[in-house]
C-alpha cells in the first residue's frame, strides 16, 4: 500500500505563522506536524509516500528530504493552487498507479495512529474506507450517513443542516476505483473537486464504501488553540531525558527533556516540557505543557502551556501562558500593561510588554 499526504493548503487560520512557513511544519512537542502524519502512514504499512506540496514546497523538502531519515521514500507532487482533495488524487495518478493507498491530511494529529483502520481496510478491501469521528458541530466538516452495518449511504461537504454528527477526519483508504470517480465528478460550488463527491459517486454506482469510527484523540491543527492542545496531549508521553547542562541551582520536576547544547541556569522546569537543542534558560520558570524550540533564549521569564519556535527570545516577562511564539521573535519588557500576557506572535516579530 502507498500513501498520499496532502500538504498544499495555505493555512489561513494560522496566520501570521503560515505567511512564512507551511502550517504542516508547525512544531508540536518540537516535531513538525507533518512528521507525525508520515509516522502514521509508515506504521500503517506505507513506506512509498507521495506528498502534495504548494507554495511551501521548498521548506517542506528541506525538512523531510527524500524521507530516508524517517524510514520512507518520498515523491513530491506539486499543486499550483488548492483545488480540492480529489484534485490531489488526480495529480498523483502516475505516482499511485493501480495500487491501494491511504490518503492523509498533512495537518491532522492522531496520536493513536491509523494502523487499526489500515488493517480493517486490508481485510475487507472496499472500494473506499473513511474514518469518522463524532463532533459537536458537523457543519464545519464533511459529514457521513451510515447504515446499520457501517456502510456509507450519503456524504455531504460542510452541510448547513447536517443529518449526522459523524465528521470525516482526513483519513481515507482507497483502491484504484477512486480514479474513475475523481475523473467523473465536476467542481463543487466553491470551485473545488471534493473527495466527498468522489466517494459519493462510488456509492451511487454501487461500490462498497465503508466507515470506521475513531473515538480517540484527534485534532486538526488549523488554529492556534488546537496546536497548543495537541502539544499538551503529545507531551503526556514524554520520557525524562537530560543531555544538556543543568546547574546545581536549577530544579527539574516531572518528565522533562533537555536536549544537547542546552544550558539551564538558576531555573525551574516543571514537566512535561521539552527544551530544544542549543537553548538557554537563565533565571527562568518553564511550566508544564511547554515546548521550547532550538536556540531559544529565556531570561528572567515565567512561561507555561506555551510553544516557542526556534530562535525565539523572551526576556523579563512574567505570566506568558497559552502562547505560541514564532521563529526568531523577540518578546521583552515595555511600559504599562498588566501582569498577565497572552501572545500570538508571528515570525521575526518584536513585542514589548510590561515586566
Amino acid at each position: 500500500m502507498k500513501a498520499l499526504v496532502l500538504s498544499g493548503g495555505s493555512g489561513t487560520r494560522l496566520r501570521p505563522f503560515s505567511y512564512s512557513m507551511p502550517k504542516q511544519l508547525i512544531p508540536i512537542a518540537n516535531k513538525p506536524v507533518l512528521e507525525y502524519v508520515l509516522d502514521n502512514a509508515k506504521t500503517a504499512g506505507a513506506t512509498d509516500i507521495g506528498v502534495i506540496v504548494g507554495d511551501g514546497a521548498a521548506q517542506i523538502r528541506e525538512v523531510l528530504g527524500d524521507g530516508s531519515r524517517l524510514g520512507v521514500r518520498i515523491t513530491y507532487i506539486a499543486q499550483s493552487r488548492p483545488l480540492g482533495l480529489a484534485h490531489c488524487v488526480r495529480l498523483a495518478r502516475d505516482f499511485l498507479g493501480d495500487d491501494d493507498f491511504a490518503m492523509l491530511l498533512g495537518d491532522n494529529i492522531l496520536p493513536g495512529g491509523v494502523t487499526e483502520f489500515a488493517g480493517e481496510f486490508a481485510v475487507r478491501r472496499p472500494a473506499a474506507q473513511i474514518v469518522v469521528h463524532k463532533v459537536a458541530d458537523p457543519s464545519a466538516f464533511g459529514v457521513a450517513e451510515l447504515d446499520e452495518n457501517g456502510r456509507v449511504r450519503r456524504l455531504a461537504e460542510k452541510p448547513a443542516q447536517p443529518r449526522s454528527d459523524l465528521a470525516l477526519i482526513g483519513v481515507y483508504f482507497f483502491t484504484s476505483a477512486i480514479h474513475e470517480a475523481v475523473r467523473a465528478i465536476p467542481p463543487s460550488a466553491r470551485g473545488e473537486l471534493e473527495i466527498t463527491d468522489a466517494i459519493q459517486w462510488l456509492v451511487d454506482h454501487g461500490a462498497e464504501v465503508r466507515a470506521s469510527e475513531h473515538s480517540g484523540y484527534w485534532r486538526d491543527t488549523g488554529r492556534v488553540e488546537d496546536v497548543l492542545d495537541c502539544n499538551r496531549k503529545l507531551l503526556e508521553d514524554l520520557r525524562h531525558s537530560v543531555q544538556g547542562q543543568v546547574d546545581e541551582h536549577s530544579v527539574l520536576v516531572g518528565p522533562v527533556v533537555i536536549e544537547r547544547g542546552v544550558r539551564v541556569v538558576r531555573s525551574y522546569v516543571q514537566g512535561p516540557a521539552v527544551i530544544g537543542a542549543g537553548s538557554l534558560l537563565d533565571h527562568s520558570y518553564v511550566g508544564p505543557n511547554s515546548s521550547i524550540g532550538r536556540d531559544c533564549v529565556l531570561r528572567d521569564t515565567h512561561l507555561a502551556h506555551s510553544i516557542a519556535l526556534d530562535g525565539a527570545t523572551i526576556t523579563e516577562v512574567r505570566g506568558v501562558h497559552g502562547s505560541l511564539i514564532g521563529r526568531y521573535a523577540s518578546v521583552g519588557p515595555g511600559k504599562g500593561g498588566t501582569a498577565h500576557h497572552k501572545l500570538v506572535v508571528g515570525d521575526h516579530s518584536m513585542i514589548e510588554v510590561a515586566a
